[in-house]
């Protein structure tokens, strides 16, 4: 869709566009909701990390200073949020790469010990650990732990989609990419006694980092520290750019007309300042560890940001589905599109119906014998209650319709885009490094 026509925020409008203008309103909500939630979560994180090194620093004090920042950099020096996001990005890119390559190495052999393990724990002790029961029960239990955990992580082609109405050349650039990758972990069997007790009792920081555990049964000096810091930026990173997103979301939905119009005032330099300060009173759900283990906290947010998240993804996929019907009620050939996706329809009506199950599983675990917690179950659940809410209660009072295949507009700003591309002179590469990218990635 977003190829076909490249926007801003491009899945938020087509949910209203395409299906129902209350679904995009649900969605936009929902969406910054998402952005905003990250917020206290990343900053919870890098508390934990913190306390890697000391746990003298008050955890109030590092909240504090941690909010400090973000508004310095969205608030006060906005001018340099590419600048430092450019740089802070860079360290994630370099910490990533990084461990892929001591994984490659130690694996070898390369290690103080001289351990060639290389696959040796997919077999021993083997993939499946046994969670809250034994046996297969148990087993099944601990593939959904993970699958929940991987639900928080499948953000990706959503942020691509949302910078589409600012992309040079975007029906050349979005499908190449909309590419992820999967880094195994196979460093640490999933019994290591340090693994499980880090999880267990909640240690901080890089602790619970299989590399890190790694790096102490290899008698690997210093990096564990290397990697923590790399990781505490990185969270720090995370948290400065969900600022601006949330907020930005926010403010898109104010100029529409879908959120009080004061919080479309900006200051003398365009920044949207009662947005920030919206994102910013939920940020302070970080101040939740002071009374709570870090660990917990955690969690909470984790499970609130899965389940609006896996709504985002049940939102895109069902507001394709309108849109492939639209195309086809309307004449539009399918290979007219300028980047078509295998598999369909099948594969957007498996994505919906499996993105729509995690997000009702999520908290599976309060529902188990002598798990029952409150805080667990709103933050799994909330957003699942909110978002029909809102679709329903937008309805009810703007009469808004769901509209039909024949009746969606497909075309309004298709012509412009064409014209674009018709016209587009792609720039020949300046230095070494773009022609080094232009081959590498197409």
């Amino acid at each position: 869709m977003v190829t076909y026509l490249p926007i801003s925020s491009p899945f938020i409008r087509f949910a209203g566009r395409y299906v129902d203008d209350a679904f995009g309103v649900a969605a936009g909500w929902n969406f910054f909701v998402f952005e905003a939630a990250m917020v206290p979560f990343e900053i919870t994180a890098c508390n934990m990390i913190i306390t890697y090194w000391t746990d003298k620093i008050p955890i109030a004090a590092i909240i504090v200073i941690v909010l400090a920042l973000y508004i310095l950099l969205n608030l006060f020096a906005v001018q340099w949020y590419g600048e430092s996001e450019f740089w802070l990005a860079l360290g994630k890119v370099l910490l990533s790469t990084g461990l892929i390559i001591f994984t490659f190495i130690v694996m070898l052999g390369g290690n103080p010990l001289g351990d060639r393990f290389g696959f040796r724990y997919w077999n021993n002790p083997g993939s499946f650990a046994e969670f809250y029961k034994t046996g297969d029960p148990g087993r099944f239990l601990g593939f959904l732990a993970c699958l929940i955990q991987a639900s928080f992580t499948i953000a990706g082609p959503d942020y691509v989609s949302m910078a589409a109405g600012e992309t040079i050349n975007p029906r050349g650039v979005l499908p190449k990419a909309y590419n992820g990758s999967l880094c195994v972990g196979i460093l640490v069997p999933h019994d290591d006694p340090n693994l499980a007790t880090a999880f267990k009792k909640g240690l901080p920081g890089a602790a619970a980092s299989p590399y890190v555990i790694a790096m102490d049964r290899l008698n690997i000096p210093i990096l564990p520290h290397i990697v923590n810091a790399m990781v505490l930026l990185a969270a720090f990173s995370a948290g400065n750019s969900y600022v601006y997103c949330a907020s930005r979301s926010l403010y898109g939905l104010a100029l529409d007309g879908k959120a009080p119009r004061l919080l479309a005032k900006c200051t003398k330099n365009g920044v949207p300042i009662y947005c920030i300060a919206v994102v910013f009173l939920i940020a302070l759900l970080a101040f939740l560890q002071v009374s709570n283990s870090a660990s917990v906290v955690l969690e909470w947010f984790v499970n609130l940001v899965t389940a609006s998240q896996l709504i985002n993804f049940s939102v895109i996929t069902f507001t394709y589905t309108r849109f492939r019907k639209a195309l086809i009620a309307q004449g539009i050939p399918r290979e007219s599109l300028p980047y078509i996706s295998r598999g369909q329809p099948y594969v957007a009506y498996v994505a919906l119906t499996c993105t729509t199950i995690m997000a009702f599983v999520g908290g599976y675990t309060v529902f188990l014998n002598g798990n029952w917690d409150i805080p667990t179950f709103l933050f799994s659940y909330t957003m699942i209650g909110v978002f029909p809410i809102i679709f329903v209660g937008w309805k009810f009072y703007h009469k808004t319709t769901f509209r039909k295949p024949e009746d969606i507009d497909v075309t309004t700003g298709v012509e412009e885009i064409e014209e674009y591309h018709r016209n587009y002179v792609p720039a020949k590469p300046s230095n070494m490094f773009s022609k080094f990218g232009d081959q590498v990635f197409g």
